[in-house]
């Protein structure tokens, strides 16, 4: 018999081996002076925490709960790492802002998730990217920091999410990022996540703007400061040159150094491991193996608002008859899961440009390979940018407390995921509703964790969505007439002239709307009997020791794009987990309100 002694994580483990493939753990804690003994097999690990992705939300979490060094955590991510031999200049098509189409549709580092038909868009099947590398869908993203709106996270509290109100998020999205203008009151001046403002050494950006002026609308200087409506500049999840995703802010340069983290990749967890009504782990295979790893404290889901609730699903905890359809013990009868599936719908408003000023010639190989060289040199030039660098937020009719339209606008041509090639001189907006009234839902299609989930989104299923979409068109031709684009403003490329009538816009929307990305809500947190998550807690409704941390909580989808809100709930709840005293509410710092509802500029 051999047997070994080691002291971790505030317990002692004695640990004797018989025979080959048996093993038994005697495990003394300290804390309450007993023995626990158990039999283990060579596949089986024992943490504090396991970590479920390591995604935005994964990796702040993987990174703060190793900040207590006494605990031991496992980040369990179902892709790569994002270096290869450690270098991130070696996988430059992530860590390269101007590359970022090249991997959003690239399966390699990606979930390639499909939804159902759409009824509303002509039936077509939208292609949704989700990351499935370190850094998650922050490592495929256009690196658009944007938070929403003070009055979205008002409004979850309403819903349900206790403390989760904008006064209680602040210093969380202020601890989550550093700024290259510093830090005020609305900006962090120390975070791990370097978010810096554009240069905008294109015209078009200021055409862009000034055109916005010009039609009536207020300039703001910070999207994610006092004042969210307007147009203006629009930061991103940049640092000199590079793409600053969680996984460059919370483990390249922090959490992977630490002895007490083991980051594992190529890992699809099966089903969490329910004993008791209790969380005690989760079982996963790596390289064609069954492994269970399980958590003296927590199980933390950080999948995503996809991969979160179908883990959740194929281990029992779901709407009961679902489950049983596919074969799925139940464990835990909650019908909220999956449910209240909510993104953001966009189209893309084109111009031909009549000057030589887009990015059409740099777009061209020779030119690729030239400004290419140069980020290699020093990160520098075009490539480190993602060349979305102006942005608007109005309200689509009077009445609206708060933007209900975002646009992100690109001196290019832009269309299908970045499938389509550069053919003109261009310039375009990607325009649409951001506080939808339709809802999805997800359901497992078998109980095969390879299997993807069903994925109904189930768009423009109210007039009401349907008018917002056509205003987007409509305030974006008004937009673009203004007098700042006379000098670069050619034929209209898309919708085109011969989409004028409201049924042709209809149907323009209908054979070109597309998600914006923005999966979110499916496994919100709240107090109803819809509710999947407690918001106090962020443990999951009938299982203890079971958590989530991802979009998948939200209540409702924020006003804006979804990477800055995740990072801020993650940080949040790394205090709540580790039982830390709160970052204290910022009350008074001010917000802006309209002057007037009664107009809708």
């Amino acid at each position: 018999m051999r047997s070994s002694i080691c002291l971790k994580n505030r317990s002692i483990f004695f640990t004797a081996q018989n025979k080959p493939g048996s093993t038994k753990i005697f495990n003394f804690h300290k804390s309450r002076n007993i023995f626990t003994a158990r039999n283990v097999n060579p596949s089986e690990s024992l943490h504090d925490y396991v970590i479920v992705g390591a995604g935005s939300a994964g990796c702040v979490l993987a990174n703060r709960l190793t900040e207590d060094t006494l605990d031991s955590v496992l980040s369990l991510e179902a892709g790569p790492k994002d270096t290869w031999l450690g270098s991130k200049l070696l996988m430059w098509k992530i860590h390269m802002p101007s590359a970022l189409m090249y991997n959003l549709c690239n399966d390699k580092y990606n979930w390639f998730y499909h939804t159902t038909p759409q009824k509303n868009l002509n039936d077509r099947v939208l292609y949704w990217p989700r990351g499935r590398v370190w850094g998650g869908s922050s490592s495929l993203n256009a690196m658009v920091y944007i938070r929403g709106n003070a009055l979205d996270y008002d409004r979850w509290e309403k819903e349900g999410a206790i403390n989760w109100d904008y006064a209680h998020c602040l210093p969380y999205f202020k601890k989550s990022t550093q700024h290259s203008c510093g830090e005020n009151d609305y900006r962090g001046g120390s975070g791990p996540v370097g978010v810096t403002r554009p240069q905008m050494n294109n015209p078009l950006y200021h055409a862009f703007i000034e055109a916005g002026k010009q039609a009536g609308y207020p300039y703001t200087d910070d999207f994610n400061g006092f004042q969210q409506e307007g147009f203006g500049p629009m930061d991103s999840t940049t640092w000199n040159g590079m793409r600053s995703s969680a996984s460059v802010a919370h483990l390249h340069q922090q959490g992977a150094a630490r002895p007490n983290l083991s980051a594992e990749t190529g890992c699809l967890v099966t089903r969490v491991l329910i004993e008791g009504g209790k969380a005690v782990g989760v079982e996963y295979r790596q390289k064609g193996q069954l492994k269970i790893a399980r958590a003296e404290k927590s199980v933390i889901l950080s999948g995503g608002a996809i991969n979160s609730p179908q883990i959740l699903m194929l281990s029992g905890i779901g709407p009961a008859d679902h489950l049983r359809t596919h074969g799925v013990d139940v464990k835990v009868d909650l019908p909220g899961v999956g449910q209240n599936l909510q993104d953001h719908l966009e189209v893309c408003v084109q111009q031909e440009c009549t000057k030589p000023v887009s990015l059409y010639k740099w777009q061209q190989p020779q030119n690729m390979a030239k400004i290419g060289l140069h980020w290699f040199y020093n990160q520098g030039g075009l490539c480190g940018s993602s060349h979305f660098e102006a942005a608007a937020f109005i309200r689509s009719r009077p009445g609206i407390p708060h933007p209900d339209i975002q646009y992100h606008f690109v001196p290019t041509q832009l269309l299908d995921h970045g499938r389509e090639k550069v053919t003109h001189e261009a310039f375009q907006v990607h325009v649409g509703q951001m506080r939808q009234k339709s809802r999805g839902f997800l359901q497992l299609q078998s109980n095969d964790p390879t299997q993807h989930p069903l994925i109904e989104p189930n768009y423009l299923d109210t007039e009401q969505d349907k008018w917002e979409m056509r205003q987007c068109i409509k305030l974006t031709r008004e937009i673009f007439s203004q007098p700042a684009f006379d000098e670069f403003r050619g034929q209209e490329l898309r919708p085109g002239v011969k989409y004028k009538t409201d049924d042709e816009l209809d149907e323009f929307v209908r054979q070109f709307g597309d998600s914006t990305y923005h999966p979110s809500c499916t496994c919100k947190m709240g107090t109803d009997s819809m509710s999947v998550v407690d918001p106090v807690s962020l443990n999951v409704y009938g299982v203890s020791n079971l958590k989530v941390v991802d979009a998948s909580i939200m209540p409702s989808i924020v006003s804006g794009n979804l990477n800055g809100p995740v990072l801020m709930m993650a940080e949040r709840a790394a205090d709540i987990i580790r039982g830390r005293e709160m970052l204290k509410p910022a009350y008074n710092v001010p917000v802006y309100h309209p002057p007037t509802l009664e107009t809708q500029r």
